[in-house]
């Protein structure tokens, strides 16, 4: 074969006239996922936050009450807070009013020393200025100084100049704006979505009420928690049996204020949440290293002190202590550095320190005078780190295993063709049947089929040394690649896409809720990046004469039947109980192939609620599975019975 080369590119001239300056906030409108994270669903939501979110400032700084959200009809939103609303005298240096600039001007606030707010959640003086640049109108009101103001803005620009519009005896801020669809790809706010959010920022916020109203069903709702995260984490455990009472402390120190409030129960999950001033911070950092660390020595120092450790004897590791832990660390600190615009990582070096020292001595004092809560945390951790070691001597038996083999995966997984784990999926299947079935039916080049055989191991009611033990849970770890838990990485999965498909039964939706419960606590990110999906397969074959529609519903056969009706043709509707009963043609056709197959994607919106759901059908408590079973019953769709 003739070797061939690319040309060199043709040299261009490079000027100061190719150079572009964005003004003002332009450069939201041409890179809007630089500040809000992404234009669909996440991204929306964050819009409304950071408006909330200024609302929520105007709390912490003792200014607030209360706070009301709106979502209307239309798609767009109010917030409207008893704060001591937005300033309107112009800024000396600018000439304009200030409400203007914080409105049109990137990092223009209070927020920069300059006294307004000594804590603050939007502390990067974009949030509003951004929230207007991606709306197609937005209107501020302001209460304040015995008057009321008001002004519109319209992507970002003023449409008109601030005008007094009457006396007013109240103060605070109302903001009315509506997303703009040429730039947002998702227009809908999600109602249960917000409704978490400003959940979460209630218990954060001692006395403060938040009213969240949907004009588009009509619904209200008032979140106003006097126990703050004491009760969350008392809410987070209602499904659980529990180890301890609440511990609940609260201290400030150099500056910033330390709440933490943590219970154990009987699981075998860690159920951690962070936040630093009322927003939560999903991807941790130096304050939740300080809680760790602190956590880990002040239980080890007292088992050592309590002679439950003695001195030859490993120390408790961290995940040995955080077994059945539920915490909840919530920081007011007065200069956040957050990694990025959506803040989700805390950045601030000292602030490990801090917490590590607040929280130890806090630990440290409540064990001394708790001793009896305090022995059965060791023995729980001490009974982990047992597991803990079972696990790993299962797994090392496992790897030389694997290494006597000519190959270390599955014997009976089906494995592609393809090797780059981007363009690669895999099929895990329920029941030999339908998974060879599965295996004539795919596409070798890129689809892996690995079978499964009855239900896997209920992981949540099983400590890790049991579950790698389980055959068919060991079958699945190995062909993924990627390990799991604490050792669990994302980037050495074997396939891009894990694809569950099982019968549209009971027994199919059992081993479905099983698989993914596994996922979910011990390769969480695979749901969490979007890597997991469920296969849809029909539940009927309708037939009229010579023609043939698969039906995902009984929607979708009711119309298949009316149609075929309408054709002067007899139908005669099959239903699919399970995938075996497809042979391979029909089963790559209607589930497999990925022109005109179905596939839903397994997200986590809250990982809060999450958890509890998982908890609930899969835990030891039943009263809380038969309330769940009995407020969703309604809702069932494709009930076999």
């Amino acid at each position: 074969m003739a070797k061939t080369t690319n040309p060199a590119p043709k040299q261009t001239t490079y000027t100061a006239e190719q150079i572009q300056v964005l003004e003002g906030v332009e450069g939201v409108r041409k890179r809007p996922a630089m500040y809000i994270g992404s234009t669909g669903p996440d991204g929306l939501h964050h819009l409304l936050y950071e408006v909330v979110d200024n609302s929520v400032d105007e709390a912490l700084a003792g200014r607030a009450t209360q706070i009301e959200v709106i979502l209307h009809k239309d798609g767009g939103a109010t917030v409207t807070d008893n704060g001591a609303g937005i300033p309107v005298d112009p800024i000396p240096k600018i000439g304009k009013p200030a409400v203007e600039v914080v409105l049109t001007t990137l990092h223009a606030g209070g927020k920069f020393g300059g006294g307004g707010y000594r804590i603050s959640g939007g502390l990067h003086g974009v949030g509003v200025s951004v929230v207007n640049a991606l709306s197609e109108s937005l209107e501020v009101e302001v209460w304040r100084d015995g008057k009321a103001w008001k002004q519109r803005f319209a992507r970002g620009k003023k449409t008109t100049p601030l005008q007094a519009t009457g006396s007013s005896k109240k103060t605070g801020t109302r903001v009315t704006f509506m997303p703009d669809d040429k730039v947002m790809t998702a227009t809908e706010f999600d109602a249960e979505t917000v409704a978490k959010r400003l959940d979460d920022i209630a218990y954060l916020t001692k006395g403060l009420q938040i009213t969240l109203r949907d004009e588009r069903s009509g619904q209200e709702k008032v979140f106003k928690h006097a126990g703050g995260i004491a009760e969350l984490v008392q809410n987070l455990n209602r499904t659980k049996e529990k180890l301890t009472a609440v511990m609940h402390v609260v201290k400030e120190k150099d500056g910033t204020e330390v709440e933490c409030a943590l219970q154990y129960n009987t699981s075998y999950i860690e159920h951690m949440l962070t936040y630093v001033n009322t927003i939560p911070t999903t991807e941790g950092g130096t304050h939740l290293a300080g809680f760790r660390t602190a956590l880990t020595r002040a239980i080890n120092d007292y088992a050592r002190r309590a002679g439950l450790l003695k001195g030859d004897d490993p120390a408790l590791s961290g995940d040995d202590v955080r077994e059945g832990l539920t915490a909840v660390l919530s920081l007011k600190l007065p200069e956040p550095q957050f990694e990025g615009q959506t803040k989700t990582k805390l950045g601030n070096t000292e602030v490990k320190g801090l917490v590590e020292s607040v929280v130890g001595d806090w630990l440290q004092e409540w064990f001394e005078t708790h001793p009896g809560d305090a022995k059965h945390l060791v023995a729980k951790g001490l009974t982990a780190a047992r597991a803990r070691e079972a696990a790993k001597q299962a797994r090392d038996l496992v790897r030389r295993k694997n290494a006597l083999d000519v190959s270390p995966l599955p014997g009976k997984l089906a494995d592609c063709v393809e090797s780059d784990a981007d363009l690669c999926e895999i099929f895990i299947v329920e029941g030999e049947s339908a998974g060879g079935s599965a295996k004539q039916g795919r596409d070798r080049q890129f689809q892996a089929i690995l079978p499964i055989q009855g239900k896997i191991l209920n992981v949540e009611k099983a400590r890790e040394d049991k579950m790698v033990q389980h055959e068919e849970i060991r079958a699945i770890i190995t062909a993924l690649g990627t390990g799991f838990g604490a050792a669990f990485q994302i980037d050495d999965r074997r396939y891009d896409r894990t694809i569950i498909m099982c019968d549209a039964d009971v027994d199919g939706n059992h081993i479905r809720t099983l698989l993914l419960t596994f996922f979910y606590r011990y390769m969480r990110q695979l749901v969490e990046r979007g890597k997991v999906y469920i296969a849809q397969p029909p539940l009927y074959l309708v037939k009229g004469g010579k023609d043939r529609q698969y039906a995902y519903s009984d929607e979708e056969r009711q119309v298949a039947i009316k149609e075929f009706e309408r054709k002067g043709l007899k139908s005669e509707v099959q239903r699919y109980k399970g995938l075996g009963e497809m042979n391979p043609s029909q089963l790559w056709e209607t589930t497999m192939n990925p022109a005109t197959r179905t596939l839903l994607r397994v997200e986590v919106d809250d990982a809060a609620a999450a958890d509890e759901i998982f908890t609930k059908l899969m835990g030891e408590e039943v009263e809380p599975r038969r309330e769940f079973i009995v407020k969703y019953a309604r809702e069932v769709r494709n009930l076999d019975i």
